[in-house]
């Protein structure tokens, strides 16, 4: 928690307290208090505010830790609520002690004797109704920007898809690959067929793969085998490989194509030919998969990472804070991939736009839509309710504080709904998006 920071929230949201409470106060009674009781108000309501404000940022602290993976849980919601309310209830307590007992010099005697429930009603409906207001805004903030990390994660995705098509659909790569198969076919009809068969496979684990967010190691280094044995057809004496045989543990996870981009990034940027063969080696070391191999650069390149290898790199950045590691020396290029074992639950699939899928959303739309109207004839029915009950026991109109704070997080949930707020996600994602693509064009 940066004290500083939520020092000045909670003092903010003192102030804005104040303000209210006073406007209230000027419409009901025509007039403000004196000098003097307009400072002494000021200077409790903001050490309420400062005093409830921590207070309460302390349990959701908690709360948040405790729910890490999903904080919009309905068990984490109620629990919320329910310390949030006693938290408050015994924070008010002690306030009101040093108020009465330690300000206005009343014996403890006297200050419980004439303590009652009503001098907590207003303080606690402020301080829930606050709560309410910050939850409302810190959740809207955080699905908003889980969005933005969705849709930036399917763009990451997307991109890697179309370099990892593009590569393997490079015409040269493509013209070369034809040319192997063309002199096979003379020369060793049965070779021909092999290469047939891995080319096939190859496009085929390709199409598989594309739409899933992360595959399984295993599945990687089988789809490795298959492309380096096309590439070992291709260049026969000139390249050789090492693969892990003995790799079994299917919770562990890679970004899918990830071999295939470093595997090409080997041939595109290294000499490979029979005076200099190329040796890469694909093992498993604390947690990692790591591609190595001799460097033996191509002049004509320029002195960069490849893009595949980028495109990795900020995929892995999205996902966890482990980074992908790039070690080069003279004789040496060698990159280690970091070995996930947790699914990433945030990544979607990039999903095609068809009639099925049309039909979802809008089936989710009418839900959204159908919940919207529930909580405004929700609000319709309540609030004129706690206005009667306002109306009948109380002279001080406590009512204004619920509805406020209602009517804020149905405005949030109607700009949710109604997709207000939409313009906003299209900008950033399409900013975004253009990042991706000047990054490319540097790269």
């Amino acid at each position: 928690m940066n004290i500083q920071k939520e020092l000045i929230k909670a003092i903010g949201i003192g102030v804005i307290i104040f303000i209210v409470i006073q406007a209230i106060n000027y419409v009901y009674n025509l007039q403000l208090p004196d000098f003097d009781a307009l400072k002494f108000n000021f200077i409790f309501t903001i050490l309420y505010s400062l005093v409830l404000y921590f207070a309460n940022a302390i349990v959701f602290i908690q709360l948040d830790k405790y729910f890490e993976k999903n904080r919009f849980h309905l068990k984490r919601l109620v629990i919320g609520f329910l310390a949030s309310f006693l938290i408050s209830g015994i924070a008010i307590f002690f306030l009101r002690i040093f108020e009465e007992v330690l300000v206005e010099k009343l014996s403890l005697e006297e200050f419980f004797k004439e303590e009652t429930v009503s001098n907590y009603v207003v303080a606690m409906i402020i301080t829930l109704v606050v709560t309410l207001i910050v939850h409302l805004i810190y959740f809207y903030k955080n699905y908003q920007e889980n969005r933005v990390k969705q849709e930036k994660i399917i763009a990451g995705t997307a991109s890697a898809q179309f370099e990892s098509l593009k590569n393997q659909l490079d015409p040269h790569f493509l013209f070369n690959s034809l040319n192997v198969l063309s002199s096979l076919i003379e020369e060793n009809p049965d070779n021909a067929q092999r290469f047939t068969t891995s080319l096939s496979k190859v496009y085929r684990y390709v199409l598989e793969q594309r739409d899933k967010e992360l595959v399984t190691v295993q599945e990687e280094l089988a789809f490795a085998k298959t492309y380096m044995n096309l590439l070992k057809m291709r260049f026969e004496n000139s390249i050789s490989f090492e693969l892990p045989n003995d790799f079994e543990n299917i919770e562990a996870r890679v970004v899918p194509l990830s071999l295939q981009l470093l595997l090409e990034n080997c041939i595109k940027h290294n000499i490979v030919s029979e005076q200099k063969p190329l040796h890469i080696k694909i093992y498993i070391e604390n947690n990692e998969l790591i591609v190595e191999n001799n460097k033996q650069k191509k002049e004509v390149l320029q002195d960069r990472k490849g893009v595949g290898l980028q495109n990795i790199v900020n995929r892995y950045a999205i996902l966890t804070d482990r980074k992908v590691s790039v070690l080069e020396t003279d004789k040496v290029f060698r990159i280690k991939l970091p070995i996930l074992t947790k699914q990433v639950n945030i990544m979607q699939t990039i999903e095609t736009y068809n009639e099925d899928m049309a039909y979802i959303r809008a089936k989710d739309k009418v839900k959204k839509i159908k919940e919207f109207y529930s909580s405004l004839i929700s609000y319709c029915l309540v609030i004129p309710f706690l206005f009667f009950i306002n109306y009948k026991t109380s002279d001080f109109q406590w009512f204004w504080f619920p509805a406020l704070g209602w009517g804020m997080g149905l405005v949030f949930h109607g700009f949710q709904t109604f997709g207000f707020a939409q313009d906003w996600e299209e900008k950033k994602i399409n900013e975004i998006m253009n990042k991706d693509k000047e990054n490319k064009r540097f790269n």
